[in-house]
């Protein structure tokens, strides 16, 4: 190989990195501001994600458990689960066994407003994956998949 090839390849790369990081990033800013705008009134992005993930998993969790699973602080959390918590939107719990535990679930008012979330900004994401195709979408979603995989490894 020509030496000005081998030289090139990590610049090269370095570019592509860059150029991914930047639309990643820069699709994450659009998309956070699309969503934020649809969502209710007083509702952020950071209280549905919780309400969300409760609701997937219909089971309780503890705060520590939620902040893991967000990447976020345990008083980032336990910010987010007080403002939740007075919107009525979830129940917070001491642990019967250990008081110094809590444990987390959601309520039926914060079914209802995550619900009410995800029929405010679905049809907003749903009309640019249509727009974008639907095909195209299913083939980007395993390189942006094995990125976040990749980036979670990164955080231990």
């Amino acid at each position: 190989m020509p030496a000005s090839v081998t030289t090139d390849r990590p610049q090269a790369n370095d570019r592509l990195a860059a150029s991914l990081f930047a639309e990643v990033l820069i699709a994450e800013q659009l998309s956070r501001n699309l969503i934020s705008k649809a969502l209710p009134r007083g509702m952020q992005i950071s209280h549905f994600s919780v309400l969300n993930l409760l609701a997937h998993v219909n089971e309780e969790r503890t705060p520590a458990q939620l902040a893991q699973a967000f990447h976020v602080t345990r008083g980032a959390m336990t910010n987010t689960l007080s403002r939740l918590e007075w919107a009525g939107h979830v129940h917070i719990r001491p642990d019967w066994d250990d008081a110094r535990r809590k444990f987390v679930s959601i309520s039926p008012a914060g079914r209802a407003a995550r619900d009410a979330a995800l029929a405010a900004f679905m049809p907003l994401i749903a009309e640019v994956v249509r727009d974008i195709g639907a095909d195209r979408v299913r083939t980007a979603l395993p390189v942006l998949r094995e990125l976040r995989i990749r980036l979670e490894g990164d955080e231990d």
